[in-house]
Parts: structure tokens; C-alpha cells; sequence
């Protein structure tokens, strides 16, 4: 059984920052399987399909319960927009007891309304 009591980032690029809102609102933080996710702009280096890419994309951290992880997981690859998504799991092994706290709770509560973010 997952331990509901450990803090996990599912780490995920794309390729908008639109097309991460766009899909979050409605199928991570409103089906309570994340409780915060962080976005911000990077440059990606890469190979793919034998080409050198060299272009900006958006970092996007889910921060969740190991208990929500496998679900979460499954819902990016689900809804993502690349053929191959960077779906990385990293574990918290030193989160402070409170945030720790407000993410079971936000990922395990009734939903109460439409969040929008």
C-alpha cells in the first residue's frame, strides 16, 4: 500500500505554458491528485528524431502524496501533448511537517467547486 504520509514532484516538460493550464485546471487540480504545480520558462537542448532541438519550454513541478503519484503519472502521460513525455518522479525527503500537512490534505479532501488556477 502507497504511504498516503509522503510528499512526492512529478517533474514534466511542455511545450506552452498554456498547454499545461489548459489541462491542469481540469484534470489534476480538480481531481485532487495534486496539490500545487509550479511552472517556469526554460531553454531544452535535445535530440530528437536525429535533429539537434534547441527551444523554450515549460517546466512543470506537480507536487503530490506518494499515494496520488501513480494516478497523476498516468493522467500527464494521458493528456500530455508530446509523443515521449518527461514524467520523473522525485521523492521529499525533508519536507517540513506543515506543507506536508496541506498537500494530503489538498489531494485527499472533498472537492468543494471548480479551482482554477
Amino acid at each position: 500500500m502507497a504511504n498516503k504520509g509522503s510528499g512526492v514532484i512529478i517533474v514534466s516538460t511542455f511545450p506552452t505554458e498554456e498547454s499545461v493550464l489548459k489541462e491542469a485546471n481540469e484534470f489534476i487540480v480538480n481531481k485532487k491528485i495534486c496539490a500545487c504545480i509550479n511552472l517556469t520558462k526554460v531553454r531544452s537542448v535535445y535530440y530528437w528524431n536525429e535533429r539537434l532541438e534547441n527551444h523554450e519550454e515549460f517546466v512543470a513541478l506537480f507536487k503530490t502524496t506518494k499515494a496520488s503519484s501513480a494516478k497523476l503519472k498516468a493522467e500527464i502521460k494521458r493528456i500530455h501533448p508530446y509523443d515521449v513525455p518527461e514524467i520523473v518522479e522525485l521523492k521529499m525527503n525533508d519536507v517540513s511537517k506543515d506543507y506536508l500537512s496541506w498537500m494530503i490534505e489538498s489531494t485527499t479532501r472533498a472537492k468543494k467547486g471548480r479551482v482554477s488556477i
